[in-house]
């Protein structure tokens, strides 16, 4: 499969790139400078990230650029351009004045990187350091207002450099620019879509697993769902799920979501185990404490289902990209892959192989990908859903009677999110129970109840988040409808803090 290499020196929009170009139906993937792959027929094209380094850093990245550079095309970003230049014989100096936020980019000439880009549009610049003096046999193709050299290419080569960031979304004409780059430059066909996606997976799947039987935790979440339809398609009763109740899940969630999956056809086992969390949490206020019961707890009760499949030979996960990105730093390969990627070592106790469908899909492709699978939007779009539940959104002990309490209030909030058409509009939205009490009036007596906090973000990735400006009159309705429905909540408020500094979760 033909691919674009993106060579990450740590820029914070390393990401963005590759999912421009995904945009754009050309597949590409992420790799630490110092660790990527030899240089093959698939590959079309190399781009060389931003950085918070300086080219003159002490440990700056310099990787060895012979392996591509008049090889294939290249097409270097903010530090990576400005690595071009002064590897090659060029000057980088400190910029007099930190050269951050919107600029107008003025084209010099016709170039194919700029094909059908406006003479003047606006771009996004964040870098402290710029490019003073180009390499003999570089030539410019743009400039700034306060940059010369804006954008440059090779002469006689196709490997260009910008100062400025192609892939974030001030930059106006950006995609334009990088669909140029793969599309026109690279030669890649625009091949890569989510039927594409589906028919290699699944053909791959079959190849790989023939009759081999495997189990996969489902969530009720988008990852695992879509996962779980893929290897349903390739190998149908082979695949068990498994869907554990940790009595934490939201109001009737345990129930509607089980009947989901059987209606899609789904091998399923529904473990109702949410006596034995709840008895392990008694007593238990710690918030980090809490996630690790409710972890091993998962884990226990997950082993001992799954050790009744003994002829299963394979542990389905819902990985996606970015999982597998943040488990190599750009430092090099890390060591271990994050916790979340393994059921808890259950995959070396029971000696299974791991099968990860989605690995290559960012968030909103695996939405795509199960779009076109046909999975009901009551999953595909629902709300991110912590792994350890209501238990993260209780603040303090978690007993049955504050969770029963915290699932009428979630589910008043969030079902009046989808009665004001608000929901899709949301990234993720939730009630938190907190650990307090305040004084009340209703009818002609003085209450001392408990506060619930209502929170709701707006978000691409969850990395950063703003507080959903939800209307007036909809926090009025929803406050009144718990105060008045909810019994043992006398007053509600609204969580007003964005992610950072704050974070989405409470705990």
């Amino acid at each position: 499969m033909e691919k674009i290499l993106i060579l990450d020196f740590g820029s914070q929009y390393t990401q963005l790139i590759a999912r421009r170009i995904r945009e754009a139906n050309v597949y590409c993937e992420i790799f630490p400078y110092n660790h990527f792959p030899a240089i093959s027929d698939e590959v079309k094209g190399v781009i060389l990230s931003g950085s918070p380094f300086s080219v003159h850093s002490r440990n700056a990245p310099n990787p060895d650029l012979s392996h591509f550079r008049g090889k294939i095309p290249i097409l270097a970003v903010c530090y990576g351009a400005q690595l071009l230049a002064h590897h090659f014989g060029g000057e980088v100096q400190r910029s007099q004045t930190r050269e951050y936020g919107r600029a107008t980019l003025s084209i010099l000439n016709e170039n194919i990187l700029f094909k059908e880009i406006a003479k003047h549009s606006q771009v996004w610049m964040s870098h402290g350091d710029t490019i003073i003096k180009l390499p003999e046999n570089f030539k410019i193709i743009a400039r700034t207002e306060t940059i010369e050299n804006a954008a440059f290419q090779i002469e006689n080569e196709k490997t260009f450099g910008v100062q400025f960031h192609p892939e974030v979304f001030h930059t106006t004409e950006g995609n334009k620019i990088l669909r140029n780059f793969v599309i026109n430059i690279c030669q890649c066909k625009d091949s890569w879509t989510p039927s594409s996606f589906i028919e290699s997976t699944i053909s791959e799947l079959r190849e790989k697993l023939q009759n081999d039987k495997v189990i996969l935790a489902l969530s009720g979440g988008v990852d695992s769902t879509v996962a779980a339809t893929l290897l349903h398609k390739a190998i149908n009763k082979n695949l068990i799920c498994i869907f554990v109740d940790n009595g934490l899940l939201r109001k009737d969630e345990f129930k509607e979501v089980l009947e989901s999956y059987k209606k899609m056809g789904l091998n399923i086992l529904g473990i109702d185990a949410s006596n034995l969390f709840l008895e392990n949490l008694k007593g238990v206020e710690n918030p980090e404490v809490k996630r690790k019961i409710i972890g091993k707890t998962f884990i226990d009760v997950f082993e001992k289902e799954a050790l009744k499949l003994n002829d299963a030979k394979w542990l389905a996960q819902g990985t996606i990209y970015p999982d597998v990105i943040e488990s190599v730093s750009v430092a090099g390969p890390s060591a271990t892959i994050k916790s979340h990627h393994n059921v808890g070592g259950l995959p070396e106790k029971m000696n299974l192989k791991i099968i990860e469908p989605l690995r290559l899909l960012f968030k909103d492709e695996v939405r795509r990908v199960g779009a076109e699978l046909g999975i009901e939007n009551s999953i595909l779009k629902r709300h991110p859903f912590p792994g350890p539940g209501l238990g993260i959104r209780i603040l303090g002990e978690v007993t049955r009677e504050r969770i029963k309490i915290l699932q009428e209030v979630d589910a008043l909030f969030i079902n009046g999110l989808r009665e004001f058409n608000l929901y899709d509009s949301v990234w993720q939205a939730g009630a938190i129970l907190l650990p307090i009490k305040s004084v009340g009036v209703m009818g002609d007596e003085r209450t001392y109840e408990q506060v619930a906090a209502l929170r709701a973000v707006t978000s691409t990735d969850g990395m950063t988040a703003d507080w959903a400006l939800l209307p007036h009159n909809f926090l009025s309705h929803i406050s009144n409808l718990i105060i008045n429905q909810v019994r043992g909540i006398n007053r509600v408020v609204y969580d007003i803090s964005s992610k950072p500094p704050a974070t989405i979760e409470w705990e």
